[in-house]
């Protein structure tokens, strides 16, 4: 095969791959037209998740991205004692969201994994424009057809519900809710932040922050 050939094949391959690399989205969110028309500062950003580390890590991302938007964000690890393989107290959850003085809170935690292999046959790859400019640009690019190997491409999908709740009324009151997809999260704090990222820009488009 021609170096030119070589060379765009391999782009072309690494282009493949790079379509199958997804990351986060919104599959739907809601927000509740009953709910109070209030304004809240103090917000507690709170991940439901029984691996410390990982949860940990969630609320810091979670409660930077609040932070942002201008309110005051206060991590759930920030305050609540919750040792890995331990249930939390409503009573001691009760007290400390009194104590500091919360107003609302943004809660998620993971729905699903979902796990599928797909089995991806091999195939012939043509080279495209600009070789097809000439016929004999056409001829040599088209002639060494290049065939790809047959391969399986594991995905992984991670479904997160994220609730927004404003602690001011009663028990509190739900104010949004929003479903999010992950895909192949190999990397967990960039899956975080993109998450993150994307549940405060829904809930900022959806006007409930």
């Amino acid at each position: 095969m021609k170096p030119q050939l070589r060379a765009l094949a391999v782009v072309l391959s690494i282009m493949g791959c790079l379509a199958f690399g997804k990351s986060s989205h919104v599959v739907m969110s809601w927000r509740n037209p009953n709910a109070p028309a209030k304004q809240f500062r103090r917000v507690l950003a709170l991940g439901l998740s029984e691996k410390t580390a990982v949860r940990a890590d969630f609320e810091d991302a979670l409660a930077a991205r609040l932070e942002e938007t201008g309110r005051q964000a206060i991590s759930g690890n920030a305050i609540l004692l919750r040792p890995e393989g331990t249930q939390l107290s409503l009573d001691y959850l009760r007290a400390q969201v009194r104590d500091n003085q919360i107003e609302a809170v943004v809660v998620s935690r993971l729905i699903k994994v979902e796990k599928k292999v797909t089995y991806i046959p091999g195939g012939p790859s043509f080279v495209p424009y600009p070789y097809y400019g000439t016929f004999y640009g056409y001829y040599g690019s088209v002639y060494p057809i290049v065939y790809t190997p047959d391969y399986l491409r594991e995905e992984k999908k991670v479904r997160i519900e994220t609730n927004l709740y404003l602690l001011s009324e009663g028990d509190g009151v739900l104010v949004w809710t929003g479903i999010t997809d992950t895909f192949d999260p190999t990397d967990v704090d960039k899956a975080i932040g993109k998450l993150v990222k994307l549940l405060v820009k829904q809930m900022q488009s959806d006007g409930v922050l």
